[in-house]
Formats: C-alpha cells, sequence, structure tokens
C-alpha cells in the first residue's frame, strides 16, 4: 500500500492513510472511498467552547504491575540498551459513548475514526510538508498547569530538558534520512489541551528540512523510513522497539501509528494518540510517557492516567 500512497499523491490526487504503530501495515484510500470503509478525520477543526472535557471511569494496571515494568525500562537503561523508552498500557474504560459519539464530541487538532475499530483524537503533528519543506514537531513533556509555576518548572526540569533533547536530535536524525538542511526552528515551546478534570501543558519543538521537488513520487518510501515515529518509540530506535514489544506484553495495534492525507499538494500527518480501541465491545485507551535514567516511577504512572480522557 506505499506503492498506492505514492501513485496517489504523484498524480495529486487527494487521499488520505493510516498506519500501525511499526509501519508495517499502511492503509491507504481516495477520499471518495472513505465513506465506503466508514472513516472520518478532521484535521485543524476550530475549537468548541460548548462541551466540556469527558472523564471517563477507568481501571487502569496497578501501581505494582506498572512499576515492575518501569523498572525493567530502567534496568535496559543502565545497560545501555536505551537512553529514551515511551512506555504505555492499556486501560480499560467505561464511557456511555459509542466511538462516533466520542469522535463527533471530541475536540482535537487532529482526530480520525476508523469504522468501529478505534478513534484518535491526537495533539501531536507526525510530519508536515509545504513548499517541499519537511515539517515535524516532536511533544515530550507534561505537566499539570494547576502546579504552581507549571511552565518555568517543567522547563527548568533537567529529566524533561535531557527528555526533550534526546528526542529532537533523534528527530533531527530521522529528517537526515530523507532531507537535506536540517534545523531546529524553535526549541521547547508550549501547548496546552483539556482533560476534563484537569489542564496540562506540553512541550513541543518544531524541526524542518528540505526535499527534492519530486518528493510525491517517493511519498511512500520517504514516509516508511521515518517510522516508527520516533517521539513514540525512543532512541536508539531499533533496538528501543525490541524492548517495547518485551515488556509493554501487549499489542500496540494503530496506537501510535500515523494518520494523515494529502489535499493536492501538501501533506499533513499526526501521530495516533490521545487512543480508544474497540476490543471485542470493550473499549481499551492506551497511554503513557517517555521513560529515562531520571525518571520517577510514581510521577510517570500519574502520567499515563492523567492522559486517559475525551476532549
Amino acid at each position: 500500500m506505499y506503492d498506492r500512497l505514492s501513485s496517489l499523491v504523484s498524480t495529486n490526487t487527494p487521499c488520505f492513510f493510516y498506519t500501525d504503530f511499526k509501519g508495517s501495515q499502511l492503509h491507504c484510500f481516495s477520499l471518495d472511498e472513505l465513506k465506503d470503509h466508514d472513516i472520518e478525520f478532521s484535521f485543524h477543526a476550530p475549537q468548541s467552547k460548548l462541551n466540556s472535557p469527558h472523564k471517563p471511569l477507568n481501571f487502569p494496571l496497578s501501581h505494582e504491575v506498572y512499576a515492575h515494568k518501569f523498572n525493567a525500562v530502567q534496568e535496559h537503561i543502565r545497560a545501555g540498551n536505551t537512553y529514551l523508552l515511551n512506555l504505555t498500557q492499556p486501560t480499560h474504560l467505561l464511557t456511555p459513548y459509542s466511538l462516533q459519539e466520542i469522535y463527533t464530541m471530541a475536540y482535537a487538532p487532529y482526530k480520525v475514526r476508523i469504522n468501529n475499530q478505534f478513534v484518535s483524537f491526537s495533539p501531536e503533528a507526525f510530519i508536515t510538508i509545504e513548499n517541499n519543506t519537511i515539517n515535524t514537531y516532536p511533544m515530550k513533556g507534561t505537566i499539570d498547569a494547576s502546579l504552581p509555576n507549571a511552565i518555568e518548572t517543567i522547563l527548568a526540569d533537567s529529566k524533561e530538558l535531557a527528555e526533550h533533547t534526546m528526542i529532537v536530535d533523534l528527530l533531527r536524525n530521522d529528517l537526515g534520512i530523507v532531507a537535506n538542511n536540517i534545523r531546529v526552528e524553535t526549541f521547547r515551546y508550549i501547548t496546552s489541551i483539556n482533560t476534563g478534570n484537569k489542564k496540562l501543558h506540553q512541550v513541543s519543538s518544531h524541526i524542518c528540512g528540505d526535499l527534492d521537488s519530486n518528493w510525491r513520487d517517493n511519498i511512500g518510501n520517504l514516509l516508511k523510513a521515518l517510522l516508527p515515529a520516533g517521539s513514540i518509540s525512543g532512541t536508539p530506535k531499533k533496538k528501543t522497539v525490541e524492548i517495547i514489544e518485551e515488556i509493554e506484553n501487549y499489542e500496540r495495534g494503530y496506537f501510535s501509528g500515523i494518520f494523515g492525507h494529502y489535499d493536492g499538494e501538501n501533506l499533513y500527518s499526526a501521530v495516533a494518540i490521545r487512543f480508544i480501541e474497540n476490543s471485542n465491545g470493550t473499549l481499551i485507551y492506551k497511554s503513557g510517557g517517555g521513560i529515562t535514567a531520571e525518571s520517577e516511577c510514581d510521577k510517570e504512572y500519574q502520567e499515563m492516567i492523567d492522559k486517559i480522557y475525551i476532549p
């Protein structure tokens, strides 16, 4: 299907695509085909002020089980096998809303619903290509906005700075595989989201590079070279993904994959986080955060839970 994506984009045919976490499965459709597959997506929709976020009843894994996984990650960090690993876990949800209703009610910069399979309302862009320039916006670092001097605190936190810097370096290297003149346009800026019972500040950066003018002919290979997304896996990427599969011990599936669209001229995509999956009639929310040598288990466990909301 990567070849089909390249074929559609090279002929300036508007299309939509999505992948699983590792990029081993890509699905691609012209916009005319979406209705037949019961797929909806929205990018950059205006924010509604009519509804408050919904905090669904949830049942995360125990702190004890999470701590065991967290400690296993730390052992790999001490051994030098990984420096940053995004540890995620599934959480059972109870909510009166269907995936269709969740998609309709959710505000997010990027959202998608794939029939009755999953919905994602993501705050994080993956890559954007405009005027032969490729851009990526890694998001790494979260803090409760109600804490005193929250923005100053997270920007001054050495652990958060180290984690974010590692992701920026990883994404710079990734873009260097497909583009030239790689540069960091903005390092560590703040965006905010409302999670239902609290507001969170999140830290992002903007990295870009220059593409050859024929990038549309090769977009399938370009996309494949960048997956999985560095901000939701870790560094070094290949070994870290192996450790993720060993320690998480569940199928991420399409969670933390990417979804995007080509509008006939430019390409936009997002990371499939803030993700709810229908698993045989049970709704599962998948969430987590980046672990480094300086991470604290209690804080990482709470961050995983804080990210469970419907905006």
